[in-house]
């Protein structure tokens, strides 16, 4: 039962990464919903999410080669730092430093009190609300090569508020990038690339832990290299999907879904069917 539950788990995973609806979020309520009614925890979320940053790797890999290749040049003083695949090697640096911080000194909260469910819900719908309002009003004058330091920075802390589940990594990144005038399709794009670090950082992090504690999690071991895997397949093919859907589609129907599934959590919440902490 537990590996059933550990392959749903990867596929609410790998569904939800990239798509602004907050994949840890899905992570915490869907484990409520599986006959274990068990919160899969900080620690497994962060694990399966290195599946899911293997298929950003997979699906970018020419251009994150040239974006390390140029970046280590001009460290080099081989190509100027001007170059274009060199200066997004260093805003993805620059970017990351915001939630490297801040989620190393905030581990006590993103372990327990991040998790309740009625912030969980209020995020989902406030951030919605937020990206709704961005996308629909903000100009789409930039592109991904557009980026300047300040912009890298400013996405880079917007980054950092997905520390609370029901934010959405790419849906802030994503909301502040649209908001600073780039496309929808270079917005994502840079969130994306943007998340490698943290996101690698994050998973490697929680591997270390686990493997200090002896536990990942109400799953074990077993459960998260599956849940890994599967995420990692379906991450994939979400990119591929997202990448294309961005071309000529906006993220109201990421809108709407949020505010439905916040409301339909904090119905849940005030009729006992779901209590702040755990227990479906």
């Amino acid at each position: 039962m537990q590996i059933f539950e550990a392959i749903i788990l990867g596929l609410v995973q790998g569904l939800t990464e990239f798509l602004p609806v907050s994949s840890s979020a899905h992570l915490r309520v869907v484990g409520e919903f599986l006959p274990s009614a068990a919160d899969p925890g900080a620690t497994f979320t962060a694990i399966t999410q290195i599946g899911t940053e293997i298929a950003v790797l997979v699906y970018f890999g020419p251009k994150i080669w040239r974006i390390i290749k140029n970046w280590g040049l001009a460290v080099a003083g081989k190509i100027p730092m001007s170059d274009p695949d060199a200066r997004l090697g260093w805003l993805v640096i620059l970017g990351s430093i915001p939630i490297g911080i801040l989620g190393f000194t905030l581990q006590e909260y993103i372990r327990d009190a991040f998790r309740n469910l009625w912030i969980v819900a209020a995020v989902l719908i406030g951030f919605g609300i937020i990206l709704g309002m961005i996308d629909r009003f903000a100009s789409r004058r930039r592109v991904i090569d557009d980026v300047t330091y300040p912009h890298g920075l400013t996405i880079g802390i917007a980054q950092a508020l997905a520390l609370v589940p029901g934010v959405s990594r790419s849906g802030a990144t994503i909301s502040m990038a649209r908001g600073l005038g780039y496309d929808r399709k270079s917005a994502a794009e840079f969130a994306f690339l943007l998340a490698i670090p943290a996101v690698m950082g994050s998973g490697l992090f929680e591997l270390r832990h686990g493997l200090q504690e002896g536990s990942v999690g109400p799953y074990g071991w077993t459960g998260v290299i599956i849940a890994t895997v599967v995420a990692g397949v379906v991450g994939w093919l979400v990119i591929a999907y997202l990448m294309r859907y961005l071309e000529r589609g906006s993220f109201m129907p990421f809108v709407i879904y949020r505010v439905v599934i916040g409301s339909v959590i904090m119905v849940l919440l005030a009729i006992g069917v779901l209590t702040p902490y755990g227990g479906a």
